[in-house]
């Protein structure tokens, strides 16, 4: 069996058999579920139990992910339906209930001219120019989450220190900041991915 590739992407969550066939269905993680759709090849793999241990008393390694060939995938209202190579019943689909699916993200088609997949744009700078004063770093973005109308930039707030050292930025209870950035154009000025940087004008006290 060949080894996991080293930039798998979960993409989303084996939730019930389709059919009586051995179609499986998935709900994914993002707006972006046509990585699915185009996968030649799905990685699924169970998530670690949280207290699972061996008889030493170490925590065993969680299972490897396999590889499955996809023959055909679609969309189901909201989820992704879809046959697996060697999934041939429904009791075989039942029994990937609750299985996360990855994909390589070598093999994510290309995006389109001033389009982002979501996995490019975490840890990718964020930047304003709110202030007037030449762009001012807000901190790294964390999470990209989806209201339903566009993605939000969930932004940890860091700023240097006297040593030039970003440190994160607490609020009097000593809670992390965070920004919460709508990812449109109104609000979004660049993304250069290759220097891991997004500028915007978004306020940085807001």
């Amino acid at each position: 069996m060949s080894p996991a590739p080293t930039d798998l992407v979960e993409l989303g969550r084996i939730t019930a058999a389709y059919g009586i066939k051995g179609w499986v269905k998935v709900q994914p993680h993002s707006a972006q579920a046509e990585v699915l759709r185009s996968a030649k090849e799905w990685w699924l793999a169970r998530p670690a139990p949280p207290l699972l241990s061996d008889k030493a008393g170490g925590n065993t390694a969680a299972p490897a992910p396999i590889a499955y060939p996809v023959v055909q995938a679609r969309a189901q209202g909201a989820t992704i339906v879809a046959q697996l190579q060697g999934v041939a019943d429904r009791n075989q689909a039942e029994a990937m209930r609750g299985c996360v699916v990855m994909a390589a993200r070598s093999a994510f088609p290309a995006a389109a001219e001033g389009e982002y997949y979501w996995v490019d744009l975490i840890g990718c700078d964020l930047y304003t120019t709110d202030q007037g004063a030449g762009p001012q770093l807000l901190g790294p973005v964390v999470e990209v989450l989806d209201n339903g109308a566009h993605a939000i930039l969930r932004v940890q707030r860091k700023a240097a220190d006297v040593g030039g050292v970003l440190q994160p930025i607490l609020d009097a209870k000593g809670r992390a900041l965070e920004l919460l950035v709508p990812f449109v154009q109104a609000h979004i000025q660049s993304v250069d991915l290759a220097a891991r940087r997004i500028d915007s004008d978004w306020p940085a006290d807001y």
